[in-house]
């Protein structure tokens, strides 16, 4: 079968690389892809949030399995498009991938059928939202309502930095997603990422993973879009993943299809857990980056059986075949990100870490220049391996991380620190 995948950092990367172990696929497209995506896969140059350009696209070229990866496309009705020419789609639409472009969307749909979240208030002027803060006070989260590629999320740690949020996203740092502000209570506990295939109806559990926002070691600094992750969560045991499908995936799951907008892919499902019960923070339409690649590296080739079931309304029948494994991604970035940082470094040693069932190196932002690699992004290379434990699996990926030859890039050598304490 000939299959197109839409996007082109470290998420697609490993979404390619999975897909192309398995025997079904006769020719895998990546648009736009990178410089690593490229040697593996064709990659072509394509709006990949243009609904039309990419039907037209998929007929061209005889397409007969589109994932969507990356959440602009969802947003701008892809899933919606493709599904009205006839083509299978691994990607919600764009009505029911609003539980992750807006977020005052996603506690409104946990208000309707009680799933535990955190209190909020939504606001589409300064001056409520600034009393509020006041009211509520600090720690305290402050979101952008759309989608801020990642960026939009604020958590405050007095009022005044609140205040300076609200402020700032009401100004327009975040464009059009800073249209209305949610800002949410301040949640106590461990994070986790919980991933669920959904056809509609039913829900079938793909893993779990843990990753690091930080920037800095110990987990400090400035958030980023994920400077490593792991899995599976530790913190994820059997009770606290029957709880969260029991009282968040699948209550809001029969919500949305209540609502006539049944929701079909991955339902990316941000928890916050505390003494066991896990609460809500966020939902995300698409595999998370870079949990994505630790998830991938463990699936391997079922994945696109898992995801072609999904598309097709076969969940109830699938089942996931786990290793008794575990994996590790460890995120290599341009110096300066998440703020100003310069493109074009050269990056060497890779060829030394040639791919394995045990070890990838994923490009996320990667370019060739004059035949040598070069840094193109922020987030730049996802290194990645397995072990049979998660120690073995951090050996591993930090023997790797030390034989990639690129000065300019920073990464945090304590990525899985709270597993391993």
């Amino acid at each position: 079968m000939n299959i197109l995948i839409l996007g082109g950092g470290g998420r697609e990367h490993a979404l390619a690389w999975a897909v192309l172990q398995n025997p079904k696929c006769d020719r895998l497209i990546v648009a736009p892809g990178n410089a690593g995506i490229a040697g593996i896969a064709e990659t072509a140059s394509l709006a990949i949030d243009d609904p039309q350009a990419v039907v037209e696209f998929a007929g061209e070229n005889a397409v007969d399995f589109v994932v969507i990866g990356p959440e602009a496309p969802l947003a701008a009705g892809v899933g919606d498009a493709l599904r009205r020419a006839g083509v299978s789609v691994f990607g919600p639409n764009a009505d029911a991938a609003m539980v992750e472009t807006s977020k005052s969307f996603t506690k409104e749909l946990c208000d309707a059928c009680g799933a535990p979240t955190a209190a909020y208030g939504r606001f589409t002027q300064a001056s409520p939202a600034l009393d509020y803060v006041r009211a509520q006070g600090a720690p305290i989260v402050v979101k952008a309502d759309g989608l801020a590629a990642g960026k939009g999320v604020i958590v405050a740690e007095t009022v005044d930095q609140a205040i300076d949020a609200v402020r700032d996203i009401f100004d327009g740092q975040f464009g059009d997603a800073g249209a209305a502000v949610v800002i949410e209570e301040f949640m106590q506990g461990e994070e986790a990422s919980f991933f669920v295939l959904v056809d509609g109806t039913d829900v079938l559990p793909i893993g779990t993973a843990q990753d690091h926002k930080r920037i800095g070691e110990g987990d400090t600094g400035p958030n980023t879009g994920g400077m490593g992750a792991y899995s599976p969560a530790p913190i994820m045991d059997a009770a606290v993943t029957e709880a969260a499908l029991e009282q968040i995936v699948r209550p809001c799951v029969a919500e949305l299809a209540r609502r006539g907008t049944p929701y079909s892919g991955v339902l990316y499902v941000g928890l916050m857990i505390q003494d066991g019960q896990p609460r809500l923070v966020e939902f995300n339409a698409r595999f998370g980056d870079p949990e994505c690649q630790a998830l991938m590296i463990r699936l391997g080739a079922q994945a696109l059986d898992l995801m072609q079931a999904c598309a097709e309304g076969r969940l109830a029948d699938a089942r996931v075949n786990w290793a008794d494994d575990h994996a590790m991604t460890v995120v290599m970035a341009a110096e300066g990100y998440p703020g100003d940082y310069a493109k074009g470094s050269v990056i060497g040693g890779l060829e030394q870490l040639l791919a394995t069932s045990s070890q990838v190196v994923f490009h996320a932002g990667t370019a060739l220049k004059d035949g040598k690699l070069v840094a193109n992004g922020g987030r730049v290379l996802s290194v990645t391996a397995r072990g049979d434990d998660l120690r073995q699996a951090r050996e591993r990926v930090y023997a790797m991380v030390d034989a990639v030859d690129w000065p300019e890039g920073v990464f945090r050598r304590d990525i899985g620190w709270r597993a391993l304490k």
